[in-house]
């Protein structure tokens, strides 16, 4: 079995900014050279989170109300400035699991990996793929 690591960075405009990475996890995976296993997408930060979604902006903007909804901005909380921007963090994963079939990412017609900024400031990020298999 072979296991094939690579990072990248991007930056993001603040508050519930999207940024679409399935391009980048493709590219990835054709370069790891393995054929059939599975890629694993893991962002290593507090505030920042991965969805499989369809990437079309009226539905970013449902997202961005349902968050607003569930884990106001505003609220009463303990942790100074930025406790939603963590709140609702816990509520999505921080990394994804994709099969590779074929030397390609499976994903349905509509999905795309998403990475979903929910920090109050712009921020450099950077998103760890692990791809596993032969």
């Amino acid at each position: 079995m072979k296991v094939f690591d690579e990072s990248f960075t991007f930056s993001t405009r603040g508050e519930i900014d999207f940024i679409d990475l399935t391009n980048k996890v493709e590219e990835v995976v054709r370069n790891s050279g393995i054929r059939n296993g599975l890629a694993h997408v893991f962002a290593p930060h507090a505030t920042g989170i991965l969805i499989l979604t369809e990437y079309e902006p009226s539905l970013a903007n449902d997202i961005k109300n349902i968050l607003e909804n569930l884990v106001p901005k505003r609220a009463a909380y303990q942790h100074p400035s930025n406790a939603h921007s963590h709140l609702r963090s816990m509520l999505l994963c921080p990394d994804r699991t994709l099969p590779v079939i074929d030397g390609r990412v499976v994903l349905g017609t509509w999905q795309s990996l998403v990475f979903v900024e929910t920090d109050v400031h712009p921020r450099h990020r950077t998103v760890v793929i692990q791809v596993i298999g032969e």
